[in-house]
C-alpha cells in the first residue's frame, strides 16, 4: 500500500471513529456529517472521498461498534455457561457502561431512530447483522435446544437494551441503579431457565 492510500485509510478511519462516538452519544441524527468531520478534525467538502452517503457511514459505523462491543463483552470470559452469561450481564448492565455512553454500545442511542419509516436501510441492515451475531454468540454459551437457546438469546439482547436505555435515561436516581440490578436478576433467571 502507498503513502497516498496509507493516509486515504487512516483518514477514513478518523472518520469511522468519530462517527462511532457520535452515534453511541447522540444516536444517528446527533452523528451529522457536519459533526462527524469535526470530530475526526477535517473539513466536510472530504467526506465523500470516503462515503458514498451518511447512510452508508452510519452501516460502517453501527456495525464496527456493535462488533467491537461485543468483542470487549466477551474478552473477559473466561468460561462458559452461566458464569459467562453472569459477566456479559455484569458488564452491560453497570454503572461504569450507563454512566459512558461514549465508550459503550451504541443500541440505546439509535434503535428508536431506527424504528422510524426515515431510518436508513444500511442502519437496519447493520442491527440486523450484528444483533445476530449477538444472538449467536449468545445462544452458544447457553444449554438447551437450538431454538429455546435463540430465544433467550433474543430476549436478553434485548433486556440488556431496553435496562440499558432506561438506566442512562434515569441517570442521577435511585431507580437508575435498581433497573440496572433489576435487568441483572431478570438475566440470570432467563439464562438459568427459569
Amino acid at each position: 500500500m502507498g503513502i497516498r492510500e496509507e493516509q486515504k485509510e487512516r483518514t477514513r478511519q478518523a472518520i469511522l471513529e468519530s462517527a462511532v462516538r457520535l452515534l453511541r452519544e447522540r444516536g444517528i441524527s446527533g452523528a451529522s456529517v457536519a459533526e462527524v468531520m469535526k470530530g475526526a478534525g477535517l473539513t466536510v467538502g472530504g467526506f465523500y472521498a470516503h462515503f458514498d452517503s451518511k447512510e452508508a457511514l452510519v452501516g460502517v459505523a453501527l456495525r464496527q461498534a456493535l462488533g467491537e462491543r461485543w468483542r470487549q463483552l466477551l474478552s473477559v470470559v473466561q468460561s462458559s455457561g452461566s458464569e459467562a452469561l453472569e459477566v456479559v450481564l455484569r458488564r452491560y448492565l453497570s454503572r461504569r457502561h450507563r454512566d459512558n455512553p461514549a465508550e459503550g454500545c451504541p443500541l440505546p442511542s439509535v434503535v428508536s431512530e431506527a424504528a422510524h419509516a426515515y431510518a436508513s436501510p444500511q442502519a437496519r441492515d447493520a442491527l440486523a447483522e450484528e444483533l445476530e451475531t449477538w444472538a449467536e454468540g449468545l445462544g452458544a454459551l447457553l444449554a438447551g435446544d437450538k431454538g429455546l437457546r435463540r430465544q433467550r438469546a433474543l430476549g436478553v439482547i434485548a433486556l440488556l437494551s431496553g435496562g440499558l436505555s432506561l438506566a442512562r435515561a434515569l441517570k442521577g436516581t435511585p431507580l437508575s441503579d435498581e433497573i440496572l440490578e433489576a435487568c441483572r436478576a431478570l438475566g440470570r433467571a432467563a439464562l438459568r431457565g427459569a
